[in-house]
């Protein structure tokens, strides 16, 4: 697989993302479901604790990447899903050291929503990986 990132400012790479990436030679896509602080069985974790809730979302990302065998360089698209947009960029260093680590800087979207699907969540991260 090969990736070229599209920057026309480079305000985004000095934030840890590139606007856009063209990626050309990749044999599989893997479309990930929103991925939040949940438990190996499905209960909410770290209520109230977004540096917590980040990481632990992050992990279940890695753990469908790794299942389909990819990893968080293999990312080419991340939304991240808030309910506290301010709160979030807080802890902002959680995701963007690992991505970072990881040698990833996906085009990014990050929104802020009135809430997620169990009212404890905080964060929810969806990706797009090819590999």
């Amino acid at each position: 697989m090969q990736r070229t990132a599209v920057n026309p400012w480079p305000w985004s790479v000095e934030m840890g993302y590139n606007q856009g990436e063209i990626v050309s030679g990749h044999t599989r896509t893997l479309y990930c479901s929103g991925q939040t602080a949940m438990s190996a069985e499905g209960k909410p974790e770290h209520a109230g604790d977004m540096a917590a809730q980040l990481a632990s979302s992050l992990d279940n990302l890695e753990a469908v990447l790794g299942e389909a065998g990819m990893s968080l360089a293999d990312l080419v698209r991340l939304n991240v899903h808030t309910t506290d947009v301010d709160l979030l960029f807080q802890h902002y260093g959680v995701l963007a050291s690992r991505l970072g680590a990881a040698g990833a800087a996906p085009p990014t979207t990050m929104l802020g929503v009135t809430r997620l699907a169990l009212p404890a969540l905080m964060v929810e991260l969806e990706g797009t990986a090819v590999a």
